[in-house]
């Protein structure tokens, strides 16, 4: 329905008071699942956590969406209009384990080697989900039709899901999408973006398999004849550690050295667990790579390809890939870029209290820097408009660069018109500090509920604010949707990973077990090695 300009500010201000009423509990929820800090496909506890509450606040969900099982997909309607997407991400990262206080240590029972919210994606959810009850609050009490979907993504720090939700058609019927995350650099803090987007994200798994040891050497490929012999092959990991060298080497080769991209890998659990007198069978190793445009992530993959053939071939083995993830970069929309902002300028950004600047010069002292009055980052209390945002950004990048950095959510600008939204998080200010800023003071920052609950705050009302606008005001999608269709015409591109694509949850990712000792971590539980 059309809303006159007078009611919708209404209707905001409604979602606010909302938003208020229920911070404490909202900081509750933030509470559980900074808390649970489950890894990448493995989040078990958090996804069953928001499929509960969002049937307990009438939504239909469909868990397990796509063939994922920590993923789902959430839907509640108040009969015709729009239908809006926003959504949650709840995975942490392995090796960042930090409690919720303004000293260095775990969270108690775990290692330091468990994982913990970095970015933190469990304020990113829980600032989203009390945005979107907000707003389902204020449709039913004021008869404003429209359907919201709300999806689990997991494994954003693979850019695992958004890939398979979208081919497999979870977002074919939405109207616009509405993409959030908290952030702290300049110049894409309390902004949205404008032109330039994130790029391409490639993910690729390569399993080496040694599955004849015993003909290594032998010139008719029979197998030796003498005890133990099939030792002497090199086996799985001498290939895997040849790939791992030969990627180091040519890696300053793979492509131009503009465009700020980037490859990092990590080494997955496989193989035989015991130090017998036999190579191993299976060692496997996952690239990530990051690439402001598709030609160079292509041309990354050949090298890598090429790579991990000669590394299979001199260490007696076969190689075997599968995709992690394959994301296109994003494309832009004005549209939902300026109603968002809008928003943001009537929210302002958020604010620490007395409480926070306390807990902040606090982590100062313990870093041996003396307190000051204003102990946080000042980009982080200020909003910046995007066009300005995005005249800074350029000044960095050449003329043909049109995507920098990447990330998931680029993939969810081809299915329908996107904003992406930042809010600071709170980070320290740099003042009398020489060295840097170690990562436990922020993921600490992340957890604490005086210091984060001002960037949920901020973010669930602005997000709010979005999505009542655009229920209220049909012209605005109208726009936003063809300006999306046009910028999607001008440079079509297909999805890069096909529709019968599943999601690589079989591979042995990092989890928490249940086993005779009880719950336990299946990286090191101790620093006892």
């Amino acid at each position: 329905m059309m809303v006159d300009r007078v009611s919708v500010e209404e209707l905001k201000r409604e979602a606010d008071a909302w938003i208020g009423d229920h911070a404490s509990e909202i900081s509750e929820w933030h509470n559980t699942i900074w808390n649970y800090a489950e890894p990448a496909w493995r989040e078990y506890k958090s996804s069953a956590w928001f499929v509960a509450r969002l049937r307990a606040e009438g939504f239909t969900v469909e868990e397990g969406s796509a063939g994922m099982p920590t993923a789902f997909s959430a839907r509640w309607s108040n009969g015709p209009g729009p239908t809006l997407l926003a959504y949650a991400e709840y995975d942490a990262v392995p090796g960042n384990c930090q409690s919720a206080s303004t000293q260095r240590g775990p969270r108690e029972g775990l290692s330091r080697f468990a994982p913990g919210h970095t970015d933190p994606h469990s304020a990113l959810g829980i600032s989203s989900l009390a945005a979107v009850l907000a707003a389902k609050t204020v449709m039913i009490e004021n008869e404003v039709g429209g359907t919201l979907v709300y999806t689990g993504e997991p494994a954003e720090k693979v850019c695992g899901s958004k890939v398979v939700h979208g081919v497999h058609g979870y977002y074919d019927d939405v109207d616009a999408i509405i993409s959030f995350h908290p952030f702290y650099m300049l110049p894409l803090c309390n902004t949205v973006r404008w032109d330039t987007h994130c790029g391409a994200y490639f993910s690729k798994i390569y399993s080496f398999v040694c599955d004849s040891p015993e003909t290594w050497g032998a010139l008719d490929n029979s197998p030796i004849a003498a005890a133990h012999s099939a030792a002497r092959a090199p086996g799985a990991d001498a290939a895997l550690t040849t790939m791992w060298s030969l990627t180091k080497t040519s890696q300053d080769s793979m492509a131009a050295a503009t465009g700020g991209w980037s490859l990092s890998e990590a080494i997955l659990t496989a193989g035989q667990a015991t130090a017998d007198n036999l190579p191993a069978g299976l060692a496997q190793i996952e690239y990530s790579w990051r690439t402001p445009d598709l030609a160079t992530a292509e041309r990354i993959g050949r090298v890598l390809d090429s790579n991990a053939r000669l590394a299979a071939s001199s260490a007696h083995c076969e190689v075997e890939e599968r995709w992690v993830s394959r994301n296109r970069p994003g494309i832009a929309n004005h549209e939902m870029a300026e109603v968002t902002w809008q928003n943001m300028q009537r929210v302002g950004p958020p604010v620490w209290g007395e409480d926070a600047r306390a807990v902040a010069n606090a982590l100062r002292e313990e870093l041996g820097v003396p307190g000051v009055e204003r102990p946080f980052l000042p980009e982080t209390e200020s909003l910046i408009d995007p066009r300005d945002a995005e005249s800074q950004l350029r000044a960095l990048l050449p003329p043909w660069q049109t995507n920098w950095t990447s990330d998931d959510y680029v993939e969810m600008t081809w299915y329908a018109p996107t904003v992406r939204l930042y809010v600071a998080r709170p980070a320290l200010s740099r003042e009398g500090f020489e060295a840097a800023i170690p990562a436990w003071v922020m993921n600490a920052l992340g957890g604490i509920a005086s210091t984060i609950d001002p960037t949920i705050q901020c973010a669930a009302r602005v997000i709010a604010g979005t999505l009542l606008d655009l229920f209220s005001d049909p012209t605005r999608l109208v726009r936003a949707k063809s300006e999306w269709r046009e910028r999607r015409s001008s440079g079509p591109m297909e999805p890069l990973l096909p529709k019968d694509f599943t999601a690589p949850i079989d591979f042995r990712w990092p989890e928490y077990v249940t086993t005779e000792r009880g719950h336990d971590w299946w990286i090191p539980p101790s620093t006892e090695f």
